[in-house]
């Protein structure tokens, strides 16, 4: 568990990410090449995408519209005229010696999100949101460098927080929020082992009651929530430890190496002066209407949060099953669907996160591919409340609906599962038992009650593991406490 480190110390740590989404558009930013992951080297390539004089860049609709829907989701205002501006700096692996984004007139600006923490909630602002385009890709070998350019002009979001987080704990939190958020909306992937999100981190330290900012270093392209809130205890450790030796901090950008635990220095930090932004004259102003912006607005989803909320007021669900249940669309929608089905939101849930998770984990699963469809778990689930089917049978059905998908009223009927809650039949099958048991029965009277086991294992044992184990214990309780029996 990551921890406050610096105010063990005296300092107070000042955090702020960008995060780069990938957004899930077929083609590139500025052409239209495929984005595909598994294509093979240069494969997804034209003129546009490796800068070729004189080719021309046209921007991508649906990347716009994905930009929007992400900014209305993160509070954001929408300006309703935006502005690519050439961004000039060498990229060893974006050959057209500059990269087009977008500076003082992003699409997004101005929004926030809540996050969870320790103390409550907290809303972390969001400065901007633009678009621009990923580079290549480099590969070191020996002497010689290769370079891919299929990410090259790959279309992003760039999220901007304010600088308004303190721990590497809220930093994750912040960078788990977003990363959710963006699923959710279907813009973006969030495969962070692909390179679909990642994150920037910004650290500076300054003496506790200070209100001047400390001066700020930059952590590149990590992409894993655990490496963010590693990267940041060392970094902020090592801030401390710089200025205590009498130091000062230079602005530059580092990297985290996760085998070592520790950043290292990249290069010296760039000021926005240096990188010369101008508008790219090869693309026009991008104007948006109130209703293009309105009825995306109208489409987006329920969030994550929100509906993490609704499931513990609505479906009294606990604040750790709700988080939990909403930590996935796909997994949300899948338990609304089996809890309507089955009219018991909780025994629904509990399902899910023991039986359903545990089968998708060993598997390698996703939600999205569970053989056992939300109507039929449902189905199941409210057999148990009708007293047909005991939780023990119901996992067998459950076992047999993952291997052969169908309909657990089928696999009941075929395998004659119907639970034994006829009071008279199961009264008869006690009274057996009992006469066979004589000894037994005196044993338990006189204080054996731990015999009350055996007794409850051979009734179901004569049932086939079929009699309504309430009723059984019910009835065994009562002919057991009447000595004249």
């Amino acid at each position: 568990m990551s921890l406050n480190v610096s105010s063990d110390r005296g300092y107070e740590a000042v955090i702020g990410l960008e995060i780069h989404a990938q957004l899930k558009t077929q083609s590139k930013m500025f052409c239209s090449d495929s984005t595909t992951f598994e294509a093979g080297d240069n494969e997804n390539t034209s003129p546009v995408s490796v800068g070729l004089p004189g080719s021309l860049p046209v921007v991508n609709k649906k990347a716009i519209e994905f930009s929007v829907k992400t900014g209305l989701a993160l509070g954001c205002q929408i300006r309703r005229t935006s502005v690519f501006s050439r961004k000039n700096y060498f990229y060893p692996d974006l050959s057209k010696g500059y990269q087009i984004s977008q500076y003082d007139l992003p699409i997004c600006y101005n929004g926030g999100v809540r996050i969870k923490t320790e103390n409550g909630f907290k809303r972390i602002p969001i400065e901007r949101a633009h678009m621009e385009e990923d580079a290549g890709k480099s590969t070191h070998q020996g002497d010689y460098t290769l370079i891919n350019y299929n990410r090259a002009g790959i279309p992003l979001l760039e999220i901007v927080s304010g600088p308004d987080m303190h721990s590497a704990i809220e930093a994750a939190n912040y960078a788990r929020t977003v990363w959710q958020i963006v699923r959710y909306l279907g813009v973006c992937d969030g495969n962070l082992e692909e390179g679909s999100l990642r994150c920037d981190v910004n650290v500076s330290v300054r003496k506790i009651g200070v209100e001047k900012l400390g001066t700020k270093v930059e952590i590149k392209n990590i992409n894993s929530f655990r490496f963010i809130e590693k990267a940041i205890d060392f970094e902020i450790e090592r801030q401390i430890d710089v200025l205590e030796s009498g130091q000062k901090i230079i602005q530059e950008t580092r990297l985290f190496d996760p085998d070592k635990n520790k950043t290292f220095s990249m290069r010296t930090k760039e000021d926005a002066q240096d990188y010369r932004y101008f508008p790219d004259p090869d693309l026009l102003p991008v104007h948006l209407t109130e209703e293009y912006i309105e009825n995306i607005q109208k489409s987006l989803p329920e969030l994550p949060l929100d509906r993490s909320e609704r499931f513990q007021k609505t479906q009294g669900l606990p604040e750790t099953d709700a988080a939990l249940l909403t930590s996935e669309k796909a997994l949300a929608d899948y338990f609304e669907m089996a809890a309507t089905q089955s009219g018991n939101p909780k025994a629904t849930a509990n399902w899910i996160m023991t039986e359903v998770l545990k089968e998708l984990n060993a598997s390698g699963k996703s939600i999205l591919d569970c053989p056992v469809s939300p109507v039929h778990l449902g189905k199941l689930i409210h057999e148990i409340d009708q007293g047909q089917i005991s939780g023990k049978m119901a996992k067998v059905i459950f076992q047999e609906m993952w291997s052969h998908p169908r309909d657990p009223l089928e696999i009941i009927k075929e395998k004659g599962l119907v639970q034994i809650s006829n009071t008279s039949e199961i009264e008869k099958i006690v009274d057996q038992v009992l006469k066979l048991n004589v000894s037994a029965v005196a044993e338990y009277r006189s204080g054996k009650t731990k015999l009350l086991g055996f007794f409850v294992g051979a009734i179901m044992k004569e049932t086939k593991g079929k009699a309504n184990p309430e009723i059984v214990n019910e009835i065994l309780n009562k002919k057991l406490a009447n000595h004249e029996g």
